[in-house]
């Protein structure tokens, strides 16, 4: 499911459930679960790298028709992970679009078909606005384990790159004591092991880390950087050349061509890439700043 994860408001819950994790900090997954939140970034290898002006499109949500529609004149498709069936890659790909593979990488998920693999001491509290949905203890072994069994699916079903959500934990209220350095050891961990598997790399949100992870990732993706002007935060990214595909969901954007238009300008001059879309991510509509 889709969120404005850089939007969920820091809040405490009552431990009520044994899925709550574990908050103390003397658990065996502290300390990162070894992950170094000083690795240096893995820079040299063959893997997709898009540039500033590559142009996108996000479909997460089938369509009202059941389908990801893929007559969209753009470079790249970011589609789900697990649920966009093969033969939709290879349709993209055929079309010489390039395709970015959707996974939740800071949430448990129930839906997902590697939900049993989680412990129950590294599940905590609810996404706000998506109760079925709980963060994750990110310093955990075993959470770093299924992540990297997910690049591997990425890998074997021929994505051309990744996007890892819900990597904000340490600002959320997650049920886990995270810290800043718990936040870049396992984004850092992410963008390595990505690219040790040949996949371009997405960093979503995160602005407050964008300085210390810029050299890591290949891209951004973010939401509504025009609406809570934002946009300025991304700038490593441009300056280094590489692309941020920003997505918009406000009702004024949707439905005052005016509004539109000035958010569309403001967006072409920063050299961003976006698109207003429905907060589904469904195709239900679609706003291009660089056509409309």
């Amino acid at each position: 499911m889709r969120r404005v994860s850089s939007r969920i408001a820091v809040h405490v819950l009552p431990v009520i459930s044994v899925f709550v994790g574990c908050s103390s900090g003397g658990d065996d997954n502290e300390g990162n679960g070894a992950l170094d939140p000083n690795a240096p970034p893995v820079v040299d290898g063959d893997w997709y790298r898009p540039t500033v002006e590559t142009t996108w499109q996000w479909q997460l949500q089938p369509d009202a028709g059941g389908e990801i529609n893929i007559s969209h004149d753009v470079d790249v498709y970011d589609i789900d992970l697990f649920d966009v069936p093969d033969e939709t890659i290879d349709a993209l790909q055929a079309a010489g679009r390039r395709v970015i593979c959707y996974f939740s990488a800071g949430s448990y998920e129930p839906f997902r078909d590697d939900a049993g693999e989680f412990d129950a001491a590294e599940i905590g509290r609810p996404l706000e606005g998506f109760e079925e949905e709980r963060w994750l203890d990110i310093r955990s072994a075993n959470v770093h384990r299924i992540m990297g069994a997910r690049l591997d699916r990425a890998a074997a079903r021929g994505c051309d790159g990744v996007e890892p959500d819900n990597v904000t934990g340490f600002s959320n209220g997650t049920g886990f004591p995270l810290t800043a350095d718990d936040q870049l050891a396992i984004n850092r961990f992410l963008a390595n092991e990505a690219h040790a598997r040949g996949l371009s790399v997405g960093l979503k949100n995160d602005l407050d880390q964008v300085p210390d992870l810029v050299a890591y990732f290949d891209f951004a993706v973010n939401e509504q950087c025009h609406e809570f002007d934002e946009c300025e935060s991304l700038r490593p990214f441009i300056d280094a050349g590489k692309p941020v595909w920003n997505a918009e969901y406000a009702d004024s954007f949707v439905e005052d061509a005016d509004e539109r238009a000035r958010i569309c300008e403001d967006s072409r001059a920063a050299n961003l890439r976006t698109l207003i879309l429905p907060i589904d991510l469904d195709d239900s509509f679609r706003f291009d700043c660089d056509v409309d």
